[in-house]
């Protein structure tokens, strides 16, 4: 249920929701992949792929020097370059791998075709051509330069560059059992995509075997794409399920024979291993182990030559316990965040209270806190080591901002605040590996998004420049307004609001909430177009609206572990109880038209829709649900069980949350929206919802987009049809404009 939407201006295209639908979907792993920019190791010149050409930028001049041309990556005989979606270099930067003709798997595109160029030739060489096109996978130099290892129909291969030689490391891969890569929960929930590391040495390759062959498939029914329909099979373990067993094993390159590691597991229950790493040798590696319940962590260290695995370091919450990528983007794509040459590594965690990074020694024996202070790490930017800081995002103050500080990594001292006083909004950093420099984005609610190049820690921007603070003093306050809101319960949140255009308080207007409510989304964000409803078709302001967000207790806004985990099995009650109280005093306010208020929201924020719809009627009197989970029971189950616990144990609370058990409440009017060929939410949940509306004959409008997925963004003119019946509706039912 990952849709904490971003949002557009109304006048944008329709590519532009595009593009919002995918990084909603998988958060800034877009630029992860390689879509922006690769620093050189040196941390003082940074690559870019533009105008076809990649290019080097040394800094702080940020001067060009087209490293390979147009014509160097066009493919012989042929006349177009190739058109490369991302690109990485081996470890001498001397060769270049360029990813093509991309296909999306799931929610980004990780299947193509892979070529090489080779800096000191100019040869530019396609891998795998024995392998179907666009079949490769996660293609990685080893680190020696001498070989590419990638994964084709679920199995592992490596491809010799001098010889063109390929070996196929594994032979038993299929869709249900999967080497070196990931079924949809684990990809989905865990952010698992690339499945596997070679060693420092590059005589072997660690990688996660998963076999669901006893995991159930949902089936999805295509009814457009032939005369006779056909199933569409996801594995996908729901709550209540075990998860697909894993292994983690190291195979030899040279011998193809792979060693696996002992890791104890629950025999009913299972567990997950959703980090893997070497372990700053080529002798171990480091995982971290979770239990079902997603509540006790193990960082293990496991002997690759033996398979022999040992338990360093020991985590438990009452709760949940959030691993890294899930906060933090750039880990999707693996790495650990080792010191010493190995003998200290850098962790995460939520136990005294607030989100705080700690040096723990190999052995796990020994930790420091590096971090101090009531305050949640928001997001590892970067360390430097050599000169012993770690620079993190936070925000102390306000929940709604991000700021760039850094402390030492000896945990003495007070962290300091680098990005600029006078620069308050949301700020990100993508630092060079000395943190000399950094790519430096700003924005706030009525400030463009802004880059600049600044030199760190003075945070001075290159060659004089200043580009984000002429910006904020060129930038128009936009009616945007921040606002907090107290309710009977003694729970303070923060919201925005945007009162519509010639205000008269004299008038009652009306209200649209938006609404996520839910682990996954923070809406109330002081950054630019935070308070736009992409749906929206026209200006909300102008029509009359007021438009409100408000993030409750359970979202992940940086207030500390309490704020978040309150909401454990309690999704679908204090989420809900939270909004309806504040919307309860919303309601207070003498120019709110308490027989005008309306509320929406997508998947969780669906979800969260029909709750507050039938929970609470007599607030809410028009809803606009888009692709919820009607029943929590069916949702899958690394995330329904990480927050709500295991079904088989509190039963109660999967009902007491779930939209269905509430429906027969509705009062008001429904539009209720959801693609049939949805893999996330699946379109199983509109009919049992539906079913129990047509029960109680509560009247309703119900909108089925054929064979769209969660993002309902396939299809010709999809997304116009989905922005005017959603505007039409809201008009009809909830009139705009003061009274």
């Amino acid at each position: 249920m990952h849709f904490s939407t971003l949002r557009l201006r109304s006048g944008q295209a329709l590519t532009t929701y595009l593009l919002v639908i995918l990084t909603v979907l998988a958060p800034a792993v877009l630029l992860a992949q390689g879509g922006a920019i690769k620093w050189a190791k040196s941390g003082n010149a940074y690559y870019r792929f533009d105008n076809g050409e990649l290019g080097l930028y040394n800094l702080p001049q940020h001067t060009r020097t087209v490293v390979v041309s147009t014509k160097q990556l066009t493919p012989e005989g042929k006349t177009a370059p190739l058109n490369s979606r991302s690109f990485s270099f081996s470890a001498d930067e001397k060769k270049i791998l360029f990813f093509t003709n991309t296909k999306k798997v799931w929610r980004l595109q990780t299947r193509g075709d892979y070529w090489v160029f080779n800096t000191n030739t100019g040869k530019l060489t396609k891998l795998g051509n024995n392998r179907p096109a666009s079949s490769l996978m996660f293609a990685k130099f080893s680190p020696d330069g001498s070989k590419v290892a990638y994964v084709s129909d679920y199995n592992l291969f490596v491809e010799d560059l001098a010889t063109g030689n390929i070996q196929q490391l594994t032979q038993d891969g299929n869709r249900k059992f999967i080497n070196g890569t990931f079924d949809w929960v684990y990809e989905e929930e865990f952010f698992c995509r690339d499945g596997f590391r070679w060693s420092p040495d590059s005589k072997h390759i660690a990688y996660w075997q998963i076999d669901a062959r006893r995991t159930k498939d949902y089936l999805m029914v295509n009814n457009t794409d032939s005369i006779y329909p056909f199933a569409v099979p996801v594995e996908y373990p729901i709550a209540g399920e075990p998860p697909s067993p894993y292994k983690i094993g190291v195979v030899d390159v040279a011998a193809a024979k792979t060693q696996w590691m002992e890791i104890p597991t629950d025999a009913a229950l299972q567990s997950y291993v959703p980090r893997m790493e070497w372990a700053g040798n080529g002798s171990e590696l480091i995982i971290q182990h979770l239990n079902r319940h997603q509540n006790q962590s193990d960082l293990m260290l496991c002997n690759a030559q033996t398979g022999a695995s040992q338990v360093i370091y020991t985590e438990k919450d009452s709760a949940w316990i959030d691993i890294l990528p899930t906060w933090d983007n750039d880990y999707i794509w693996g790495g650990w965040d080792w010191l010493g040459g190995g003998k200290e590594f850098i962790w995460a965690s939520e136990k005294d209270g607030w989100r705080h990074l700690y040096r723990i020694t190999r052995d796990g024996k020994k930790e420091v806190r590096i971090t101090n202070g009531d305050y949640d790490v928001m997001d590892i930017a970067g360390i430097d080591e050599k000169n012993g800081y770690v620079y993190f995002l936070a925000s102390p103050n306000n929940a709604t901002q991000k700021f760039l500080y850094r402390t030492r990594l000896t945990g003495k001292g007070v962290a300091e605040r680098v990005s600029p006083v006078g620069q308050e909004g949301t700020h990100e950093y993508d630092l060079s590996p000395t943190a000399a420099f950094a790519r430096h984005v700003f924005s706030n609610y009525y400030t463009a998004y802004t880059e600049e190049w600044v030199s760190l820690p003075n945070h001075k921007g290159l060659n004089g420049e200043n580009k984000v603070n002429d910006k904020i003093a060129g930038a128009q306050k936009n009616g945007i307004e921040f606002f907090k809101v107290k309710t009977e319960d003694g729970v303070e949140m923060d919201g925005w609001m945007v009162k519509p255009h010639n205000f008269d308080s004299s008038k009652k207007y009306p209200v649209v909430f938006y609404v996520y409510t839910e682990p996954w989304g923070q809406n109330v964000k002081d950054q630019f177009g935070a308070a736009d409803n992409f749906l929206y078709k026209g200006d909300m302001a102008a029509d009359g609206y007021i438009y409100i967000s408000i993030d409750n207790r359970g979202t992940p806004v940086p207030k500390g572990r309490n704020w978040r985990k309150v909401i454990y099995r309690n999704i679908g009650r204090v989420n809900i109880r939270d909004q309806a109280m504040a919307a309860k005093e919303v309601c207070k306010w003498p120019y709110v038209d308490v027989s005008r208020v309306a509320v929406w929201g997508w998947s969780g924020g669906g979800s969260a829709t029909l709750n507050l719809m039938f929970q609470y009627p007599d607030i809410y009197k028009t809803g606009i649900s888009v692709a919820a989970v009607g029943s929590i029971f069916t949702y899958d189950n690394v995330y329904q069980e990480r927050y709500m616990g295991l079904p088989q144990e509190n039963r109660a609370d999967y009902i007491q949350g779930s939209p269905v058990t509430h429906a027969k409440n509705l009062k008001g009017n429904l539009l209720y929206i959801h693609g049939s060929g949805d893999d996330n939410v699946h379109y199983q949940n509109a009919e049992l919802l539906l079913n129990e509306l047509i029960k109680y004959n509560k009247q309703f409008q119900f909108m089925s987009y054929p064979n769209r997925t969660h993002s309902i963004s396939e299809g010709a003119g999809t997304f116009e049809h989905l922005s005017t019946l959603y505007t039409s509706y809201l008009k009809a039912h909830c009139e705009p404009g003061g009274k």
